[in-house]
């Protein structure tokens, strides 16, 4: 069976040269081979959680050890930069989005999407229960609290199909604090996880609006490797693929073998919030719907990645002459 990280695991002097390697792959160079090595390396996109449960599902259980593999998981967070990570060799395989995909492709980052696992981006907007609140568009022009990240990703489909305006917006500052003391904000969430802690902090089930319930439509919680990690090792590349897909799988079936290697890595997760957000990705049906309904765990088609790239287009997020094809592979998906 493969290792995990756990919580706090510096990373390695070499994998820090590694890392900053990265920026040669940013233009001034190529990134380095991957000689064929025995231990495939993950990088999340933040700390231990639900939301990661079907590859700690897939260590815990032995699915990948099935296949061959020796894994180790590591954990992202704050401040980590899972693409120059990815781009530098330090890592192989990362968890991304269909924006991350884009925009590493007009940045000239030669990054792959080999699967995607949320069919919905969890992204969610939150608000007070009795405001008079229940659709997406009566929040236009209340304040809503959030980060930086928002103007590249969900700000400016908000904009121009509801009508927000920059003039809403307040910094989001990791804390629930502001939104609770302000009865006529809104907040940004993830639907696994914050409307968890405005129950616990604030006493009170907000309203939730699932971004992708109003036509946002990136792929979530996707994998991505290189162009080159595909070439070098594609065999690789395809059993990572299908034990994932079985580690989520068994995850939504009986998530304890996953969860106890998350808070071995994440010990600040609390069963209580692992089980709301297990049910969370059951209830909306964050990896079963849209692709996945018929295709299965993981899937994508091109048609719903070229609808994407025409909507973040059309917002002008990225460039027209992108090649969108060259952002994802479907030649590592069952049913490809």
């Amino acid at each position: 069976m493969g290792t995990s990280a756990v919580t706090g695991k510096p990373w390695s002097r070499r994998d820090f040269l590694l890392n900053g390697a990265a920026l040669l792959a940013f233009g001034w160079g190529s990134p380095p081979a991957h000689p064929t090595r025995t231990t495939l390396r993950l990088t999340t996109n933040w700390y231990a959680q639900a939301e990661h449960g079907g590859f700690y599902q897939a260590l815990a259980t032995g699915i990948y050890a099935r296949y061959g593999l020796e894994v180790e998981i590591r954990m992202g967070g704050t401040g980590v930069n899972v693409v120059q990570l990815l781009a530098g060799g330090a890592t192989d395989f990362v968890l991304g989005s269909s924006a991350d995909a884009l925009a590493a492709l007009q940045a000239g980052i030669p990054l792959v999407t080999v699967a995607a696992f949320f069919q919905k981006d969890p992204q969610c907007l939150l608000a007070h229960p009795g405001m008079g609140y229940s659709h997406l568009q009566d929040l236009r022009g209340k304040p809503i609290w959030v980060s930086a990240g928002a103007n590249l990703t969900y700000w400016p489909f908000l904009r121009a199909k509801f009508g927000f305006s920059d003039a809403q917006k307040r910094p989001y500052i990791s804390s629930l604090a502001p939104f609770l003391l302000d009865k006529s904000s809104a907040q940004q969430g993830y639907v696994t996880a914050e409307p968890f802690r405005v129950r616990q902090e604030g006493g009170f089930d907000p309203v939730v609006f699932l971004l992708a319930d109003y036509g946002y439509s990136p792929y979530a919680t996707t994998l991505e490797t290189t162009r080159r990690f595909i070439e070098q090792q594609p065999e690789q590349v395809q059993k990572f693929v299908a034990a994932s897909i079985e580690g989520w799988q068994s995850y939504l079936e009986d998530p304890r073998p996953g969860n106890r290697l998350i808070q071995q890595d994440n010990p600040d997760m609390s069963e209580a919030l692992l089980a709301y957000s297990h049910q969370a990705l059951k209830d909306y049906s964050l990896l079963t719907s849209g692709d996945a309904a018929t295709l299965g765990i993981g899937a994508m088609t091109p048609e719903r990645w070229q609808r994407y790239f025409e909507d973040v287009v059309a917002l002008q997020i990225v460039e027209p002459r992108l090649d969108v094809e060259q952002a994802y592979s479907l030649d590592f998906l069952p049913l490809s």
